[in-house]
C-alpha cells in the first residue's frame, strides 16, 4: 500500500509505486520486461508463451485499477486479461478481457462474472476510443452492496447484491490477475478468425500498481472487509449516483453489442439477477 490521494470521481487513489511492491510474475517470465523503475510492464506473447501477473495478496472488497495499452495492428485472436479471482474449483471471478482484432476494426470489452465456478455472464461493449494508442484506466469497486466495472471513471456494469431473493454474490477472497493469451479459438468472431503471428511479438503495457483493497487469507473473507471504515464500503458506493448513472444508461444505448440477459435464445428465461 501507498500514501493515498483524492482521484477522479472522488475515489482515493495511492501515489505511483513500483511493479513489485505489490505483484510477482506469475508465468512467462521470458516474456516480461520491467519499463520505468518498475512504473509500467510490458507484457508479450508469441508461439512460445504468454505471460501474466499475480497479485502477492488476496483481497475480500476494494477498488481495484489498472492502467493498461493494449497490443495493436492486426491483434485478432490475441486476448489481454485484468481480472479478479478466488482459488479453486467453484471460483468467484471479474472480468475485464480485451478482445483483438483484425487492424482498424474495433477491440471487444468483455466483462464477465463468475460465482461458485458458474460464469456465462458477458456483457460486450466497443469502447469510445482506441485502446491501443493511449493508457487508459480500468477499475472495479466491490463492496458488499455492489460490483461495479469502469472504464476512465465512467460505469460500463453494475452487478447488484440481490442475497435478498436469494441469488449468489462474489464472496471468496480473490487475487488480481493480469495475462496475455492465444484465444484465437473463440476471441474474435466466435474463433473464425485466427492468430495472425507474423505480428508477434504481441505486446501489452501495464501502469498502476497500487491497490485499494482490504488484505485478507486466501482461505477466509474476513467479516472487516464489509467495514465502511474502507471507503469503497461507504454509503456513498452503495450505489451509482445520477450523473454516474446517466453515464451508464449512455454506455448501454450507445456502446453495448452484447448483454447476456438479453439472449432469450440462449437464456428463454430471464435471470433474477437481470431484473431491475
Amino acid at each position: 500500500m501507498a500514501a493515498e490521494m483524492v482521484g477522479g470521481g472522488g475515489r482515493k487513489r495511492s501515489v505511483e509505486i513500483s511493479f513489485d511492491q505489490n505483484y510477482n510474475i506469475q508465468w512467462g517470465g521470458s516474456h516480461f520486461k520491467s519499463l520505468n523503475q518498475g512504473k509500467e510492464i510490458q507484457l508479450m506473447m508469441d508461439t512460445s508463451s504468454g505471460s501474466g501477473f499475480v497479485s502477492k495478496m488476496f483481497y475480500g472488497s476494494g477498488f481495484f485499477h489498472m492502467r493498461i495499452k493494449v497490443p495493436g495492428r492486426d491483434s485478432a485472436g490475441v486476448v489481454t486479461a485484468y481480472y479478479l479471482t478466488s482459488r479453486g474449483d467453484k471460483h468467484d471471478e471479474l472480468d475485464f478481457e480485451f478482445l483483438g482484432n483484425r487492424e482498424g476494426k474495433p477491440y471487444t470489452l468483455q466483462t464477465n462474472i463468475f460465482i461458485d465456478g458458474e460464469g456465462n455472464r458477458e456483457q460486450q461493449i466497443h469502447l469510445w476510443f482506441d485502446p491501443t494508442t493511449n493508457f487508459h484506466d480500468y477499475q472495479v469497486l466491490w463492496n458488499q452492496h455492489q460490483i461495479v466495472f469502469y472504464v476512465d471513471d465512467i460505469p460500463i456494469r453494475v452487478y447488484k447484491n440481490k442475497r435478498i431473493l436469494g441469488l449468489r454474490y462474489p464472496s471468496k477472497p480473490m487475487q488480481i490477475e493480469t495475462t496475455l493469451w492465444d484465444g484465437e479459438s473463440w476471441a474474435t468472431e466466435g474463433g473464425r478468425i485466427k492468430t495472425n503471428w507474423s505480428y508477434a511479438p504481441f505486446k501489452a503495457n501495464f501502469q498502476g500498481f497500487d491497490v485499494s483493497g482490504c488484505e485478507t487469507h486466501q482461505s477466509l473473507n474476513d467479516r472487516h472487509c464489509g467495514s465502511e471504515t474502507y471507503w469503497w464500503n461507504s454509503k456513498r458506493y452503495w450505489q451509482l449516483n445520477p450523473a454516474q448513472h446517466k453515464q451508464y444508461e449512455n454506455v448501454k444505448k450507445n456502446y453495448m453489442t452484447y448483454n447476456y440477459c438479453n439472449n432469450k435464445q440462449r437464456y428463454p428465461k430471464t435471470h433474477l439477477e437481470c431484473q431491475d
